[in-house]
């Protein structure tokens, strides 16, 4: 089945407005909540209108105060024009506000690199005290928004624009905690995002079918990072791998080579969007495939790095950027 992920925080929230007097639903006209909804949701529903940065002042003040603002508009608008006031007045006040950011990634393909949020991970995941959450499927945006209610300081949740499929059965997510998917010994591939995640499962089946046994990494949690997770998996690993929905810098990519750098050096090989503006039209299926984001690239990624490593018989494990 798919669902959208910022559908399924849309039908969960409603709910915890209605147990939970002190959320607030603060909206910047996204169109993702209709006039029904918000007589539903009553006073704790208030659309500011496109102006983004007013809406992070807005919920700041209301956190300090003592209200829990979840605060919804594009995650391009939240992480650049709004950053400002997320810095300042949410994050370094360490108030807590639910920033709950649709149209993640390509998601907005179709409208051009001004809507496309290919850093706000990067962004993000450097602010102090911020909790930085990319759910995989529908299922984990529901149990991602039910957690936030018990979490100290503020929260960044990248959500999609149309429906994507749900995952296979895995342990329940959990914030901060790294989901493994598959278990195996010769590769880690890691990821965060529903494409990126369904497309390094779909890649291990393949590399099994070549003898490659691969873990497979749900890092859908990029602050706090679950270096233990990793670092386990990593260990008797020759090669990890990460695929995201975001430019290669700075992101869950980053955050991977941080980690291994300091804890267990392994070569990492870094997947994700080019160094460049999007300059190809089409939706997010097709900017994927465009990119290559894809199952085969992670094969071909993998049979690449250890067919040079077998031939040139290297032991050692450098950080290696493809």
């Amino acid at each position: 089945m798919s669902r959208a992920t910022r559908e399924a925080y849309r039908e969960s929230l409603l709910p915890l407005l209605k147990r939970h007097p002190e959320l607030m639903c603060l909206d910047s006209d996204t169109g993702l909540f209709s006039a029904e909804y918000a007589a539903a949701a009553g006073d704790q529903y208030l659309n500011l209108g496109i102006a983004e940065h007013n809406l992070m002042g807005t919920a700041a003040g209301m956190a300090a105060c003592g209200r829990i603002p979840f605060v919804n508009t594009m995650a391009t608008f939240a992480t650049s024009r709004a950053l400002e006031a997320i810095k300042i007045d949410i994050a370094y006040n360490k108030l807590p506000v639910r920033i709950m950011a649709t149209h993640g990634g390509l998601s907005a393909g179709h409208l051009g690199p001004t809507h496309q949020a290919l850093e706000d991970l990067a962004v993000m995941r450097v602010l102090p005290g911020m909790t930085v959450v990319v759910p995989a499927d529908a299922a984990a945006t529901e149990a991602f928004v039910e957690q936030s209610l018990n979490l100290d300081g503020p929260l960044y949740v990248r959500l999609g624009r149309k429906a994507t499929p749900t995952l296979p059965a895995a342990p329940p997510p959990v914030i901060g905690q790294a989901q493994t998917l598959r278990q195996g010994g010769d590769v880690v591939l890691a990821s965060c995002g529903p494409y990126p995640v369904l497309a390094c499962l779909a890649a291990a089946e393949v590399l099994a079918g070549q003898g490659i046994e691969a873990t497979v990494l749900n890092m859908h949690t990029l602050r706090p990072f679950d270096a233990e997770t990793l670092v386990a998996a990593a260990r008797p690993a020759s090669l990890v791998v990460t695929l995201e929905e975001h430019w290669r810098g700075g992101g869950l990519g980053g955050a991977v080579a941080e980690t291994l750098a300091e804890q267990a050096p392994t070569r990492v090989l870094r997947l994700g969007m080019p160094d460049k503006f999007v300059d190809e039209v089409g939706n997010q299926e097709h900017l994927l495939a465009h990119y290559d984001l894809t199952a085969e690239r992670v094969v071909r990624a993998v049979r690449t790095a250890l067919d040079t490593a077998a031939r040139s018989g290297r032991n050692d494990r450098k950080e290696c950027i493809a």
